[in-house]
């Protein structure tokens, strides 16, 4: 895949692909890549190594997996930050991080200030029973 033949998710999931490679030495089963106005959510799914998903069913141990996680994500964030603002031709203005222990999901949300709630559902849904077109304003 070439950035130029592909779209902007493909490249974002590719760069976040890379990005989880180089930094854990593991490569995601999967990604999404989810844009809704200014906020782009990567979903990256299968990415705790065996070791973190045994350390991960204590609730001490996932807190610990999550943390580590987190911290990681945080302390290496600036070339995925980069590589999104290259692809998009908007800069990232923040990022957050988290960890889903028991399905070995990480996701990275990047936004402008705003709180995103991020539910990862049991299954995927087909396309066709989608109707959301967009924000919704409230009264």
């Amino acid at each position: 895949m070439t950035k130029t033949n592909s779209t902007m998710a493909e490249q974002i999931a590719r760069a976040a692909t890379d990005f989880e490679q180089e930094r854990t030495g593991h490569v995601p089963k999967s990604v999404t890549v989810v844009l809704c106005d200014n906020t782009l959510v990567v979903t990256l799914h299968g990415t705790l190594s065996p070791a973190e998903t045994d350390l991960a069913k204590t609730p001490a141990g996932a807190a610990q997996v999550q943390e580590f996680h987190r911290q990681l994500f945080h302390d290496s964030c600036d070339t995925l930050r980069q590589e999104i603002a290259q692809i998009t031709g908007a800069a990232v203005r923040e990022v957050a991080a988290e960890v889903e222990t028991t399905t070995g999901t990480v996701v990275h949300v990047f936004t402008t200030g705003t709180m995103v709630q991020v539910f990862l559902l049991a299954r995927s849904l087909p396309a066709e029973t989608w109707s959301g077109s967009g924000p919704v304003e409230q009264p």
